[in-house]
């Protein structure tokens, strides 16, 4: 009984420590911005408040995405997604990659990232 413990022990341990590694570094703002050749085409994660959005969603189809602005106090970004725009004001932690001119419906929004996974609180 001892042994199969201590084998889940150790299985439960190793799992939690690679799920933990997988988490990208969550950064601020101000650095990406300071040093945007270091996080770039690199997953990052970032958390903050959305100040602005532009989207389509069509609700019963696949068609949506667009783009938002988040703001964690030391700076703001763009966040381009594939799914829909999260409503202005809510508290939101992003993970994605750094990119350097991002596109969105034909205009040019500098630096920004690339969502891949989203949380709202």
């Amino acid at each position: 009984m001892k042994k199969v413990t201590k084998g889940f022990t150790l299985a439960l341990v190793l799992t939690i420590a690679m799920l933990a590694a997988a988490c990208p570094q969550r950064e601020s703002i101000a650095s990406i911005e300071a040093n945007p050749s270091k996080f770039f085409n690199k997953e990052v994660g970032i958390a903050g408040t959305v100040r602005d959005g532009y989207g389509l969603n069509i609700p019963l189809t696949q068609i949506r995405g667009g783009i938002y602005k988040v703001d964690d106090g030391t700076g703001s970004i763009w966040v381009v997604t594939q799914s829909s725009v999260p409503s202005k004001g809510a508290k939101i932690g992003v993970k994605g990659r750094i990119q350097n001119g991002v596109n969105y419906n034909g205009k040019n929004y500098g630096l920004g990232m690339i969502e891949e996974d989203r949380r709202v609180k």
